[in-house]
């Protein structure tokens, strides 16, 4: 729900007396108004907080230089401004001046300044002169005082009994510290806080705390070492031993100053073409070892005292060179590069240092009785060699070619496959093959035989196996199938196949009167009103099973009734069980456990007798002792296949029989629903 300007601007004022601060104020709605006005009332209570502050510290310290150096932030500008109203407030006190504010201070200075300039109950100052008559004295009510002074009955004018901060509440007054201290038991006075004793401060490691009033300070400790000093804020400052003195420099030398130490620098100062040494001599520099020549190329460097000089170098050149532009040096002449071709048409030239030499060019070979450079087909020279596919021959060269469904590779010789499937060939899916490539349908369709390109849908319900896909009924669609369920008491499966029987009795879906019970069978449900006969009450510990719903009613006999106390009839129950309609049957199927809690083949005990007394229509069902984990199960099998839909009832008992006489039974009615669909 969208919030109300109220509520944000309470969370905003909240935000302020928690936190001190709005610079990064949450805001709680994405709404602009809901924005607005939580930052305003932030910003007002924050401002009405470090104005009080300014007020309580200009009425304890009785001074605002404290603060006054402070950055210049709105939070800053609203202490000093309520700090220095304040103590104008209160000299205007003490000199016994007006309590009326100049109108050019402002009007929040104003009320600061009447605020901090009460000096009694009345809140005014109504001296009147004892020289003037007694009739020009007027006499003020208290309404037109309230009405002239609003902050009369400020519990916290001019300071208030609190040491530092004093809030108004209307009908009394609230007083707090500054940051750094704590309100003591009295509810007035402020004790500093020791953060060093409390664990609040921020010291790492490497530093010891010690506690200041209203905050504390972080002292290294470490020393800063050779050539640094402690400053006061626990940080490593360099020591200038040239400002000190107390470097170790000669007089000939001057002192400069470096971090954490100091150089002596030398006061002589040598010419160019000299280095220093350590004790300030002057030597020479050869500018002819240096890694940059000094003389250009042709020339050699010759050391002087101070400098340098170049001498010119002339060389003579042999046959088949010549000197350089610069004639520095001797370089080879280029004798292919002349425009009379020294080799011949058809040939090539190769220069060599101080010669050339003449070859057949690439591809040609020559021929001792034309005297001449003639093609070679390298194509029947290295059959096969050349080219992996094909080898077409051309003058003085050859070029490959390859076969459909491959493309020339970049080295001009191999041939690499060809993605035929980039060009989009197939109808819907496509992959390469060596020199080919192949179509092929994605999941519910099948490729065309006419063209080997197109796919075609596939019926899957069609198919011979088609009645297998779907547990009920199966409808093709294009590139898949779909399958339903009955239109009533199923639902689809989680596999999109099979049919799920709806719990009607769980869900609620049920139309059950209150008196009834929903059984859940498969398909629907039935509603059944299965009350225990007299003498017997129902169990709370009603059992509800996958398959199987059961009612238990245990004996509940009325007092000094002896009859139904030597009933053997203890339980009664009522048993709900949904069955599958017709189908073949390979052997019996157990489909009902009673179970009686006795060891196995005990010695001296009730021999127990399992028997079905009514319902077993066609004898479709037997029931067999068995002893398993323990105890006696009586297991009822159906025998025979039943034909849906059917209802029946069958009746069983379990009978403890000891010395041939029945001492305890258990009667289970079970209630069979056989279903015309079954998944």
């Amino acid at each position: 729900a969208e919030l109300s300007v109220e509520e944000c601007c309470d969370k905003g004022v909240e935000w302020a007396n928690k936190n001190r601060m709005c610079a990064s104020l949450p805001l709680i709605s994405e709404s602009r108004e809901c924005s607005m006005s939580q930052e305003q009332c932030c910003r007002s209570q924050l401002e009405k907080q470090f104005c009080s502050d300014g007020m309580e510290f200009a009425n304890v310290r009785d001074e605002c230089d404290l603060h006054a150096a402070e950055n210049s932030t709105c939070e800053a500008q609203y202490f000093k401004t309520c700090c220095y109203c304040c103590l104008l407030g209160k000299a205007a006190q003490v000199q016994g001046q007006s309590c009326d504010p100049n109108l050019k201070m402002g009007y929040q200075c104003g009320i600061v300044f009447r605020s901090c300039c009460g000096k009694g109950p009345e809140g005014i100052d109504l001296s009147i002169s004892d020289d003037a008559p007694k009739n020009q004295q007027v006499e003020i009510s208290k309404e037109e005082l309230d009405q002239e002074d609003p902050y009369l009955h400020d519990g916290c004018r001019g300071g208030g009994p609190c040491s530092q901060q004093c809030r108004d509440t209307g009908s009394s007054y609230v007083c707090s510290c500054f940051v750094g201290y704590q309100l003591q038991l009295d509810g007035i006075t402020c004790e500093d806080i020791n953060e060093c004793i409390t664990g609040t401060h921020s010291c790492g490691l490497g530093q010891t705390c010690v506690n200041t009033l209203g905050s504390f300070r972080c002292q290294r400790d470490t020393s800063c070492g050779t050539g640094y000093e402690l400053t006061d804020d626990s940080r490593c400052k360099d020591i200038d031993e040239c400002e000190t003195g107390t470097h170790n420099c000669p007089p000939d030398f001057i002192c400069q100053n470096t971090p954490g130490s100091f150089r002596c620098r030398p006061k002589l100062q040598c010419m160019s073409g000299f280095i220093q040494d350590a004790l300030g001599n002057c030597i020479d520099i050869n500018e002819c070892l240096s890694t940059n020549t000094p003389c250009p190329a042709g020339q050699i460097c010759i050391n002087t005292d101070g400098s340098f000089t170049c001498q010119r170098i002339s060389p003579s050149c042999g046959r088949g060179y010549h000197l350089n532009e610069d004639g520095t040096r001797c370089v080879d002449v280029d004798e292919c590069s002349s425009p009379n071709q020294p080799c011949g048409e058809g040939h090539m030239c190769i220069n060599a240092p101080g010669n050339y030499r003449c070859e057949c060019k690439a591809g040609y070979t020559f021929d001792v009785i034309s005297r001449t450079c003639i093609d070679i087909n390298e194509c029947r020279r290295y059959p096969g060699r050349l080219c992996a596919h094909k080898c077409e021959n051309t003058p003085g060269s050859y070029y490959c070619t390859c076969t459909m469904g491959f493309k020339l590779s970049a080295d001009g010789r191999s041939c690499e496959d060809l993605n035929e499937c980039e060009s989009n060939p197939c109808s819907q899916e496509c992959a390469n093959v060596y020199g080919s490539y192949q179509c092929y349908c994605r999941r519910g369709f099948q490729l065309s035989d006419i063209d080997g390109i197109s796919c075609e849908d596939i019926d899957e319900c069609a198919l011979p196996t088609g009645g297998h896909i779907c547990s009920f009924r199966c409808i093709n669609i294009p590139g898949s199938f779909q399958c339903t369920c009955p239109s009533s008491g199923y639902r689809l499966a989680p596999n999109a196949r099979n049919c799920q029987d709806i719990d009607e009795c769980v869900a609620e879906s049920h139309n059950c009167s209150f008196n009834e019970t929903c059984f859940n069978i498969q398909g629907g449900f039935r509603c059944l009103s299965l009350e225990c006969p007299e003498n017997y009450r129902k169990s709370g510990d009603t059992v509800r099973l996958e398959k199987t719903d059961t009612i238990r009613c245990i004996k509940s006999c009325r007092p000094n009734d002896v009859s139904c106390v030597l009933d053997p009839v203890h339980t009664i129950s009522h048993t709900v069980i949904s069955l599958p309609t017709f189908r073949e049957f390979t052997r019996p199927e157990e489909i009902i456990f009673l179970r009686a809690i006795t060891p196995t083949y005990p010695a001296n005990q009730a021999d127990i007798i399992f028997d079905i007394t009514e319902g077993n229509l066609r004898d479709s069902f037997d029931i067999i002792k068995r002893y398993m984990d323990g105890m006696t199960v009586g297991v009822v099998r159906q025998v025979r296949p039943i034909v849906g839909p059917f209802h029946a009832i069958l009746k069983l008992e379990m009978n403890y029989v000891m010395g041939g006489v029945v001492s305890h039974r258990n009667i289970v009615n079970v209630h069979i629903f056989v279903s015309e669909y079954w998944f």
